[in-house]
């Protein structure tokens, strides 16, 4: 059988860095575990702009819709700023979403034990936290039309439409149940059906999908500004979380910060399934490409080497290792391993990206 296909996109900023850890742990794999990829690499954001005057070719993008998964680091950076709105870099990262009709956006808010400490909350609410919030990614208000800003009387006018339609909802609603399924078994569906139209049709077919298909996962009901409140009162009720594309984003962000740290938390927008079961799939960090300390050596690699893991398990079928990876991550930090971003009041000496791929590739080792 063909070796599984992947394109990385390391991008801007700290991309190439942590996505060079990520690539040492793909090389271990196929040597210890045989578990082999075929790997190409490829430009996105400001660099494919300077090199192509487009922040993502058209060769590029045939090519992720062939792979099995594209992995991406970062995108952007000021000297980027003043660049047209239709060539920034952050066009080359929603044209994959677009073209791969990625809409299922997958984010995990996981509380390591050894850093139950560095959320704003206290230690009992989040120690052993772990939700997935499923946010819709391709319709919505960010999409709907009309849009824009127009002159009504003598003032402007700023309009946005929430859109929603039946099959939107129904095919995002079947992915959180699906990995409802491979998890705590418990959805919960936020919307805000008591003030929008387009909450109640999400609630009915929500409702209708789950009583048709998936009777055996627990299915519960919350309005988006309660689903905020719970988040930061008792988050740990929570173990699905499917929302739209603007209450997904805001309850997202939120979810991240639990964990406190955005270098620590991966992300997946997954697809349709192809004619070989698998989702046309894009596995990134949460972070950004932080420029200011880019080739420094002092970026988290956590994040990106979780969305490899994210990869393995969503994509590959590989379960079983990418808990073997995650495992060597949480005893890796458990051991004390910190980068700069991790250091707490008690102070130490902050470890380099590269030192940390390092302790992660030892941790790995040990587990055989």
């Amino acid at each position: 059988m063909a070796n599984p296909t992947l394109l990385i996109l390391a991008g801007d900023g700290i991309g190439p860095e942590v996505m060079g850890q990520v690539t040492r742990i793909i090389d271990w794999f196929g040597v210890k575990r045989d578990l082999t990829f075929d790997v190409e690499h490829d430009l996105v954001g400001g660099c494919a702009y300077d090199k192509h005057g487009t922040p993502l070719h058209d060769d590029t993008m045939a090519r992720a819709l062939e792979v099995d998964a594209v992995l991406l680091g970062a995108v952007g950076g000021p000297k980027y700023d003043n660049l047209d709105f239709s060539v920034k870099p952050e066009r080359g990262l929603l044209r994959l979403r677009k073209e791969m009709d990625l809409f299922s956006n997958l984010r995990p808010a996981q509380c390591f034990d050894a850093l139950a400490d560095f959320s704003s909350l206290k230690k009992h609410l989040i120690a052993g936290l772990d939700i997935m919030i499923v946010r819709e990614l391709t319709s919505g208000v960010y999409f709907g039309e009309p849009r824009g800003i127009f002159e009504e009387g003598n003032e402007r006018v700023g309009i946005n439409t929430q859109r929603y339609t039946e099959s939107e909802i129904d095919r995002v609603a079947r992915s959180a149940f699906e990995l409802a399924r491979r998890r705590g078994n418990k959805v919960c569906s936020m919307e805000k059906a008591n003030v929008m139209e387009s909450g109640i049709l999400w609630r009915e077919v929500v409702q209708k999908v789950h009583d048709e298909d998936y009777p055996d996962v627990e299915l519960s009901h919350m309005y988006a500004d309660n689903g905020a409140m719970q988040l930061v009162r008792a988050p740990k009720q929570f173990d699905v979380i499917v929302t739209d594309n603007l209450f997904g984003d805001i309850l997202s962000d939120c979810a991240a910060m639990l964990t406190g740290s955005l270098g620590m938390l991966p992300s997946a927008s997954l697809g349709a399934p192809n004619a070989d079961g698998r989702p046309k799939a894009l596995y990134e960090p949460v972070h950004g490409s932080a420029p200011d300390i880019a080739g420094q050596g002092k970026a988290n690699p956590i994040a990106c080497i979780l969305s490899f893991a994210m990869a393995l398990r969503y994509s590959f079928d590989q379960g079983e290792e990418a808990a073997r990876l995650e495992a060597a991550i949480e005893k890796v930090l458990a051991d004390g391993a910190r980068t700069a971003d991790l250091m707490g009041e008690e102070g130490g000496t902050p470890i380099s990206t590269s030192e940390m791929g390092d302790a992660i590739l030892a941790a790995l080792e040990a587990s055989l």
